[in-house]
Parts: C-alpha cells; sequence; structure tokens
C-alpha cells in the first residue's frame, strides 16, 4: 500500500527514475505520479513498462513517460535524460533505483562479469547525476535519491561483486553531496532490505530463508515495493531540505 501523505512540492515537479518499469521501481514511479509529479523513468524491459503506463494512466489520469534505453549504454541513458528533460522540464529529482542482483560465487567471477555488472549496479548511477545536472543547478536545486542495499553491511556472500557495487553507492552519495551541496542540490541513499518482489519470489525467496530472514528483522513483517516509497519521497520533498549525504536503511528493522 502506498503512503498516504502528501508532500505538495512534488506535485508538478520533473521525476526521472531509473529502472521505473517493475518491482521496487513500478512502485517509486507510481507513488511520484500519486504526488501528481511529472514522472519519466527508464527501463529495458518494455511489456511491463508499457502496461504500468496504461495502468497509472487509468487510475491517476496522469501518463508517465517511458523511455526505453539500456543504462549500460552511457549515451543512450543521456538521451533519455535529455527526453525527460524536453517533456518535463529540468529534472529536479533523479532516483537512481535500477539494479541487478545477480547471483554469483568468487571463483566464477571474470573480468567480463565484473566490468558488466558495475555497468549497471554503480556505473549508471554517476553518469545519470552528470546528465541532469546542469538543468538541476539551472533549476536552483533539487534531490537526488540513490538506492544501495543492506547486503554489503549483513556480509551477505552469494553475490559479492554486487555488494562491492552497493557500497560504492554510498561513497558516491556523500561525494556528490560534497561536490553538490553548494548548489543546493541534495544527495541520499535508501539502503532496502530483502523486498518481496516478484523477481525475489520467483529465483530467491524460499519459505525456509524467508522464516530465517524475518526472525532478524524486529517488524516481523515481509518488507514490500511500496515500503520503499515513503521513504524515497520524504528524501526527495522539502520536508527533507537540510538532509543530505545519509543512508536511510529501510529493512523491518533487521540492522
Amino acid at each position: 500500500m502506498l503512503p498516504s501523505t502528501v508532500f505538495p512540492d512534488l506535485k508538478d515537479r520533473s521525476i526521472l527514475i531509473t529502472g521505473g518499469g517493475s518491482g521496487i521501481g513500478a512502485s517509486l514511479t507510481e507513488g511520484f505520479v500519486a504526488q501528481g509529479a511529472k514522472v519519466a523513468f527508464i527501463d529495458i524491459a518494455r511489456e511491463s513498462s508499457t502496461a504500468l503506463v496504461e495502468t497509472l494512466e487509468k487510475k491517476y489520469g496522469s501518463r508517465p513517460l517511458y523511455l526505453d534505453a539500456d543504462l549500460r549504454d552511457l549515451d543512450a541513458l543521456r538521451q533519455a535524460a535529455a527526453k525527460a528533460e524536453a517533456a518535463h522540464g529540468p529534472v529536479t529529482v533523479l532516483v537512481n533505483n535500477a539494479a541487478w542482483d545477480d547471483r554469483h560465487a568468487v571463483e566464477d567471477v571474470t573480468e567480463d562479469y565484473w566490468n558488466l555488472n558495475q555497468s549497471i549496479n554503480l556505473r549508471p548511477q554517476f553518469f545519470a547525476v552528470q546528465a541532469v545536472l546542469p538543468g538541476m543547478k539551472k533549476a536552483g536545486g533539487g534531490a537526488i535519491v540513490n538506492f544501495t542495499s543492506i547486503s554489503f553491511m549483513i556480509n551477505q556472500g552469494d553475490l559479492p561483486v554486487y555488494t562491492a557495487a552497493k557500497a560504492g553507492v554510498i561513497g558516491l552519495t556523500k561525494g556528490l553531496a560534497g561536490a553538490l551541496g553548494p548548489d543546493k542540490i541534495r544527495v541520499n541513499a535508501i539502503a532496502p532490505g530483502w523486498v518481496m518482489t516478484e523477481r525475489q519470489k520467483t529465483l530467491w525467496v524460499t519459505e525456509e530463508g524467508l522464516k530465517a530472514h524475518l526472525g532478524k528483522q524486529c517488524l516481523k513483517e515481509e518488507v514490500l515495493p511500496d515500503d520503499m516509497v515513503g521513504p524515497c519521497l520524504f528524501l526527495a520533498s522539502d520536508a527533507a531540505r537540510m538532509l543530505t549525504a545519509q543512508t536511510l536503511i529501510v529493512d523491518g528493522g533487521c540492522l
């Protein structure tokens, strides 16, 4: 369930979300549309993204802009950001959500795999910021929300290249916060716990594994994609006016 809180300053704001067509990203896209924002999202999953656009238009009377682009292609990323700005004005909220949590063993990682993983999980976050930065500065400021993960904080061992990228997201967040603060641009991160997306349930969730994980949480309920929306809206809004360089952990109290 989406949060009922309304952030008036988000109405008509130009929002760009990466990976906004499914999972956590789809909830974020809906959450900003529900606030009355002008939302554009990037995704390579055409079918689910197109369906999401139609669903949200029927539900809210507002049609988000779907941008079909592969974030590994930096030129395509830059072009998508330019299209978002052309349609909705300078992006003043960027949500770097896209990720690929593929499981892998240390022994199986090749140089090509390492580069592929980083080209999805870390590199686009920087270059998406770079792409929207001129417009955000011209607009007088904005907010950037980078998605990381608690996986590296809990020493999760079955995806070490991914956890390296997600640790890097926090370093990137703090560095960007320092660099962009003088331009009134806030940069924060959200670290989700184990969120029960359809992908997780299809590929990784077992009854035994979920029970064990919930046993570590203070709140004994599954963390859902919609649970990421409230924290993201807050960090994007003027309610977080003096909050930057921080990481907000949303994991049901696992840590």
